[in-house]
């Protein structure tokens, strides 16, 4: 992770020149003025129009805005899964993570992205403001160059004779055409400090949009899996209904020649009111799964989906990713991206809030021909132009320039401070998902233990209770066990599969294209 030397950086603290303008030491254009100024072999000793030109272009060089420093990430070095210290020799200098198709490797689930990076709402506005902000962008560039545009204009005015200075009344005309200029000198950098601001803005909205791109993938693949478990939910209630509906039978026909007892018969169905309240409970998790991935891929027609798979976990594959990362794969997250662009934009609006101390310098010129008559407007000696140089300087503003500062550079910290706390909450998140994939191995292998053991148990109950040895309650326990180890088994499994979407979501997602 880059780190910041100079201890000021980022702080708010402005170098000082002559008579105190915040931001006025080390620019060339003043080194150029003093050369200019003391007439020594080294000054500048030509015609007085090259003597400006050469003058101007070198004030144009100075810039008062602080150049970028990233700062220093509050975290540590290495992102370890197991809690501890991490050795930072132990650990690659990154992560790199393949495109979506290759994490997401469901047939099914890919066409569903792929609808909805071209479908979706959010992700379309997400563009919509990235054009935007280049064209901003690209307007505050604009105000860089010369403007340059043609004019026509004419009128006639009467004067009555008691206004005339001949005692007669007059009427005149003037009419004129030509082109005219315009151009602010940016000699201490206050147009290119808002450029900057602009651009960086731009470069933030195109990481929120990579940010809505990732968030959208993971979205998409969440609901999938969603509906994939619900699914599989829902087959399991199936199977327990007929298994109940089999089970009332066999108890009914044992109550008709007096094994059973109406106790065992009431239990029987009220077991198989319960999986078929289940049925229509995961019959509806279902069906809203649907609607959500009809809103997430922006389909405009009505989604219908093929099975879903035998198993969650040929849904995801996320492999090469080690128990410990170096923390600087936190830089590749698109928010983290965003902020530090934010910071480049505040460092832009600390240099035009400086340059606002000196003057400003606009030059207006216009040249074309004039005259009294339309007919005459392009005859011989017609010809005009101005040239109307402006120096703009506040002397006495009431602090206003000086406020203008100090709020840029706060929101300059505040834009740190921003940045500081998207590494910290990246930091987290990883960590987090990094701990919960190694656990969830092992939670895993217990559930599928007790799955077995819970079918064996059930098994047994239900030869004991057709012997006559155990009473038809231990059957109904059994059942219950079994169907809860079940449904806690692909919850797990769900649960570990969207473990591995939110790490790649903290990675930032993939960094090759999908």
């Amino acid at each position: 992770m880059n780190t910041i030397t100079n201890k000021n950086a980022g702080k708010g603290i402005i170098p000082t020149g002559a008579g105190g303008i915040p931001g006025s030491a080390g620019c060339a254009g003043c080194e150029a003025r003093r050369s200019w100024h003391t007439g020594r072999p080294g000054g500048l000793r030509l015609r007085p129009l090259l003597t400006i030109g050469l003058l101007a272009a070198a004030l144009a060089g100075c810039s008062f805005t602080p150049e970028y420093q990233r700062p220093a990430a509050p975290v540590p070095h290495i992102i370890s899964a197991a809690g501890e210290r991490a050795v930072p020799g132990n650990a690659p200098p990154d992560a790199t993570l393949p495109g979506w198709k290759q994490v997401f490797i469901d047939p099914q689930l890919q066409v569903l992205i792929e609808t909805g990076l071209e479908h979706n709402r959010d992700l379309r506005e997400a563009s919509l403001n990235v054009e935007a902000a280049r064209a901003q962008y690209r307007i505050q560039r604009s105000a860089l160059l010369p403007s340059l545009g043609l004019y026509g204009e004419g009128g006639r005015q009467r004067t009555p004779a008691d206004l005339s200075a001949t005692g007669q009344a007059m009427t005149l005309g003037q009419y004129a055409a030509g082109a005219m200029a315009s151009y602010e000198v940016d000699f201490f950098g206050r147009l290119r400090g808002m450029s900057t601001e602009a651009q960086e803005r731009y470069l933030a909205t195109e990481a929120a949009q990579r940010s809505a791109h990732i968030s959208l993938v993971g979205e998409i693949a969440g609901a999938y899996l969603g509906w994939v478990t619900d699914s599989q939910l829902l087959e399991l209630a199936r199977q327990t209904q007929a298994t109940r509906e089999r089970t009332v039978d066999l108890v009914e026909r044992q109550y008709q020649v007096g094994v059973a007892t109406q106790l065992d018969l009431s239990q029987a169905k009220g077991a198989l009111h319960d999986a078929r309240s289940s049925t229509a409970e995961f019959d509806r998790l279902a069906r809203q799964d649907l609607n959500a991935l009809q809103l997430l891929t922006g389909s405009t027609e009505l989604l219908t989906l093929a099975a879903a798979p035998g198993d969650s976990g040929s849904v995801v594959r996320l492999g090469g990713i080690p128990s410990n990362v170096d923390s600087g794969v936190l830089l590749n997250r698109p928010d983290v991206a965003t902020a530090e662009h934010e910071i480049r934009a505040a460092n832009g609006s600390v240099g035009a809030a400086r340059a606002a101390f000196f003057p400003r310098i606009v030059l207006t010129g216009s040249a074309g021909t004039a005259s009294a008559g339309l007919s005459d407007l392009f005859g011989g000696g017609t010809g005009a132009w101005s040239f109307l140089p402006r120096l703009d300087l506040p002397i006495f503003d009431f602090g206003n320039r000086r406020a203008n500062l100090d709020l840029a550079q706060v929101r300059r910290d505040i834009r740190i401070n921003h940045y500081e706390r998207a590494i910290q909450n990246g930091f987290r998140e990883v960590a987090d998902a990094l701990v919960a994939r190694d656990r969830y191995v092992a939670q895993l292998r217990a559930q599928e233990d007790l799955v077995e053991e819970a079918e064996r148990s059930h098994t047994l109950s239900v030869h004991r209770y057709e012997t006559g040895v155990d009473s038809f309650l231990q059957v109904l326990d059994a059942q219950r066990t079994l169907f809860n180890a079940r449904r806690n088994l692909l919850a797990t499994r769900l649960q570990q599969q969207l473990n591995l979407v939110q790490l790649y979501r903290s990675l930032g997602g993939g960094w090759e294209a999908g």
